[in-house]
């Protein structure tokens, strides 16, 4: 009987571990991958995800091999631009509201397994979210909570930022950070045994 392998979460997102809980698994190692996260010139943003998904898991098989590796990226796009997670100051959070207000936009999940045996598979769950026009009193009461530091887009969908989409099409799971329907098929497909 051969022994499952282990899994690697290449992210040292909680919210990706609590998303991952959701399917009954524990990754048996966590990985932080440092890589550089800078767009290339003209760069669409669902190949930008991909690309960092890519990335990520590649820079973790050398520090683990044989493990099952998993990696994702979450990108938030209005139209071509890539809204990528303010660090630093609330203005980089009210930029980012002020952007989305009353518009739908774009956030790709792209995912990447690399199994065992140095096979890499991939997918990519685009969804269409649409925020409700934001009055300046609601973007300063979200931008004072500070949640929307470091998520990409600026908000929080599982958070008070739920309150302010008015229309979603595709995954849910996918917006918070792991789309979970392409995660379990990678996984499974990498030789991870799930019920």
């Amino acid at each position: 009987m051969t022994e499952t392998p282990k899994l690697l979460l290449a992210s040292s997102s909680p919210r990706r571990r609590d998303l991952l809980l959701q399917l009954g698994i524990v990754p048996d190692a966590l990985f932080s991958p440092d890589i550089d996260e800078t767009p290339r010139r003209a760069e669409p943003p669902q190949l930008y995800a991909a690309r960092m998904a890519r990335e990520k898991a590649a820079a973790a098989v050398g520090q683990y091999p044989g493990m099952i590796i998993l990696a994702c990226d979450t990108t938030v796009a209005a139209g071509r631009r890539i809204i990528g997670p303010p660090t630093q100051s609330d203005a980089e959070t009210r930029d980012c509201l002020n952007m989305l207000s009353g518009r739908r936009h774009r956030v790709h999940s792209a995912v990447c397994v690399i199994d065992a045996g140095g096979t890499a598979r991939e997918r990519l769950s685009t969804t269409i979210v649409q925020f409700k026009r934001l009055g300046e009193s609601e973007i300063e009461a979200y931008v004072g909570s500070g949640e929307g530091l470091g998520k990409a887009g600026g908000y929080a969908i599982q958070g008070q930022a739920g309150a302010f989409v008015k229309w979603l099409s595709g995954s849910y799971s996918g917006v918070v950070g792991l789309p979970l329907f392409e995660t379990r098929a990678l996984l499974v497909a990498s030789g991870l045994n799930l019920p």
